[in-house]
């Protein structure tokens, strides 16, 4: 079974066993070894790449964002 396949059938399950389901996703990720959050990170990094050089993202220049991270901090 894919992964697409997996998400689509567990977005039906009811509330209460997606929650327990998402809880025991995110314990598994705190088992990692550093070997695997380097890959895990070094795959996401790519993943973004691929989407900036493909213009599927709308990048945002740094002082703007500070300007809104300010703006929201008041």
């Amino acid at each position: 079974m894919d992964a697409a396949t997996i998400e689509r059938e567990a977005l039906h399950l009811p509330l209460p066993e997606r929650a327990k389901l998402v809880q025991k996703l995110l314990l598994s990720l705190e088992n990692l070894t550093e070997s695997e959050l380097e890959t895990a990170w070094l795959d996401e990094a790519e993943r973004r790449a691929q989407e900036i050089n493909e213009g599927l993202v709308q990048l945002i220049p740094a002082e703007e964002v500070s300007r809104k991270a300010r703006a929201l901090l008041k």
